[in-house]
């Protein structure tokens, strides 16, 4: 590891130190790396996210949809199911009288993904969608048959959407 002296504004780096107490860092030189790692992976992945785009990623799809709306949780259901490559899982939370919370966890290119989030968040009757998507590491790039030392159990994937 290589050490560096920088140079920051007392404000900012009040602030920094702020947050590092907040989320439990115990060093600053751990919040500057994950703040670098984190700015180089949205610069990355913002380059990578063209339609066409081969970058390996995951996601977290996050949105608030009004469940009255016509046909839209079986129009949702259906176009998880005909992504049902990429869609891992889906969590549903009844938020209010009217409206469904999803986060929907996403394995696949960034162009897969972005698709796949755009016909979610366009549908009529869905409100604050939002992507998150993370790159693949390099190690996490492969094959997941799982010959290797991953904790791994098998489950039904299955959706219950009932309304």
């Amino acid at each position: 590891m290589e050490r560096i002296t920088i140079t920051i504004e007392e404000d900012l780096l009040s602030e920094i130190d702020k947050l590092s107490q907040e989320r439990g860092y115990k060093s600053r030189s751990e919040v500057f790396r994950d703040m670098a790692r984190e700015a180089l992976s949205r610069e990355k992945l913002e380059k990578s996210q063209t339609p066409d785009s081969t970058q390996l990623c995951h996601g977290a799809l996050t949105y608030v949809y009004d469940h009255g709306v016509r046909d839209l949780p079986n129009r949702l259901t259906d176009n998880h199911h005909a992504h049902n490559a990429i869609s891992i899982s889906t969590m549903h939370v009844h938020v209010s009288a009217d409206d469904c919370l999803e986060v929907s966890i996403l394995a696949g290119t960034a162009g897969e993904l972005r698709r796949f989030a755009d016909s979610v968040i366009s549908q009529r009757g869905v409100r604050y969608g939002s992507l998150h998507v993370i790159p693949a590491s390099p190690a996490h790039d492969h094959d997941h048959a799982h010959p290797h030392g991953h904790h791994h159990h098998d489950h039904d994937h299955g959706h219950d959407h009932e309304h």
